[in-house]
């Protein structure tokens, strides 16, 4: 209980920072940063070694990639049919195709299912949804705006990304089977502990409602595709057609009902693609999840 007061209370914190002058604007800046090169890294450094590869491992993974792939091929589709703008594809795509696993997802599957949900959790984001967003991510938005994808480009910035490059090493101890120095350890998962509050707090100061805009109706479909259909496709996949069970398949399904990722949409936006409406995806999807999370952990719990 008191992990679900945590969530709410920083997330409520972040917003009411927004009207404080004292505190800077763009101060979510700095706290994303320090998630992306310190928090992150040190949760995966901690965890990754620990865990035990098999072929339930394939379930968190299925999320992202499988995840995104369904994005494309349903906004693509449709979006073609219906004479949609590429920007808006695009930017369909990029919000409605990424799970915010981390920022938005750690904290969440740590309040409903502990230390040991939270191992699973790491795969769905790590080599799941941020390696997806260097990948797939960074080709698509080329495609849906008038730039070129560029090879060397997308693969600079997978490998200098601070989590990735965390998680090839990490990875590379476990097969070793080899781990840091408890001391070591320690720091990590200290440094690791901070992503729940400062994550929250940042989603908090980026909160914002735009009720004059033109993108309701798109904004409604994609975010009802992304916390509806998608955790629905993967629980009638995961639960029905695979029979899977176990506590990797419901962190992976509940991971899937996440809200928009923002780096998704922060993506789309540095791309001209349709940055209000990514920007409403996370404005109103994040806040909006909590609900519909909670829709869908009753529904893992109960059937």
């Amino acid at each position: 209980m008191d992990n679900i007061i945590l969530v709410f209370l920083c997330l409520f914190i972040g917003f009411g920072l927004q009207f404080v002058k004292a505190f800077p604007k763009n101060g979510y800046l700095a706290l994303n940063q320090f998630i992306i090169y310190l928090a992150l890294p040190a949760l995966t450094l901690f965890y990754i070694p620990k865990i035990e590869i098999n072929a339930t491992l394939f379930f968190p993974l299925g999320i992202a990639w499988l995840g995104f792939v369904m994005a494309f091929l349903f906004f693509y589709f449709l979006g073609k049919r219906l004479g949609w703008s590429n920007k808006l594809i695009g930017c369909l795509i990029l919000t409605a195709g990424l799970g915010n696993t981390s920022f938005v997802g750690f904290p969440i599957i740590n309040a409903l299912y502990g230390e040991e949900g939270l191992k699973t959790a790491i795969i769905v984001d790590q080599p799941g949804t941020f390696t997806v967003l260097t990948t797939f991510g960074i080709i698509t938005a080329s495609l849906f705006s008038k730039g070129k994808p560029s090879v060397k480009y997308i693969f600079f910035k997978m490998i200098t990304f601070p989590p990735f490059i965390a998680f090839v090493f990490a990875f590379i101890m476990n097969l070793f089977k080899i781990n840091f120095p408890m001391d070591a350890q320690s720091v990590f998962q200290k440094l690791g502990s901070t992503i729940t509050p400062i994550a929250l707090v940042s989603v908090g100061l980026q909160i914002t409602i735009d009720k004059k805009s033109q993108h309701w109706g798109f904004l409604t479909l994609g975010l009802f595709y992304k916390l509806m259909i998608t955790p629905a496709l993967f629980y009638l996949l995961y639960k029905v057609v695979l029979h899977g069970k176990g506590l990797a398949v419901d962190v992976s399904i509940t991971e899937a009902a996440m809200a928009p990722m923002i780096t998704g949409c922060i993506l789309a936006a540095t791309y001209g693609l349709k940055p209000k409406l990514g920007g409403m995806m996370i404005g109103i999807g994040i806040p909006l999840s909590f609900i519909t999370v909670a829709f869908w952990y009753w529904i893992l719990t109960t059937f």
